[in-house]
């Protein structure tokens, strides 16, 4: 396994080692012992998340008040532009973002650290995502940040003229500005 720090340091990208014959290929998507070593984290995976979307839907920016969620996203089917903000408001990098593709190609993962918003876009056909998360799913701390944010400016590399495709609760997202944001 190889870990790359992106611009934002607490967010990596996870390479995988893979071994591959005229059969196909063969790796560990996660190794708790190995993980640790890597990257100096430990951090419990309690719950496993699978989705699966169509071209240009676009799904985020994600995150939770209280009980936030470490991530580690990766894709098994198709493409996604995968993107991670830093909400942390006493942070260095608050509002800062990252933003990288993953694919069933590159096997490659993305952590995303506790405190972070996460979102992705579809740019395949279709495209299957897995992800570990650290705490579980609670809705009452759910919150959505704004796709298009101003103040972030995420370059979502969408076709000219193309809008995403968005669920109700993410065309209706606020803008980072309000008060729900980590502190």
């Amino acid at each position: 396994m190889k870990i790359i720090h992106t611009e934002i340091f607490e967010v990596l990208i996870v390479e995988p080692q893979v071994f591959s014959d005229d059969r196909g290929f063969f790796f560990e998507s996660f190794n708790q012992k190995k993980w640790q070593d890597a990257t100096g984290l430990e951090r419990p995976f309690v719950q496993d998340n699978h989705s699966s979307s169509q071209k240009n839907v676009l799904r985020g920016l994600h995150y939770q008040i209280n009980r936030p969620q470490g991530k580690l996203v990766r894709v098994v089917v198709g493409e996604i532009f995968d993107v991670a903000v830093d909400l942390r408001q006493k942070s260095a990098t608050f509002r800062q973002w990252v933003g990288i593709r993953l694919s069933a190609a590159n096997r490659h993962q993305l952590w995303i650290p506790e405190g972070f918003g996460h979102g992705f876009l579809t740019l395949s056909e279709t495209a299957e995502v897995l992800y570990k998360t650290t705490d579980y799913y609670y809705p009452e701390f759910d919150r959505s940040l704004a796709w298009n944010d101003p103040e972030i400016g995420i370059s979502w590399p969408l076709d000219d003229g193309t809008s995403p495709i968005l669920s109700t609760k993410d065309a209706t997202a606020s803008a980072s500005r309000g008060s729900n944001l980590y502190r």
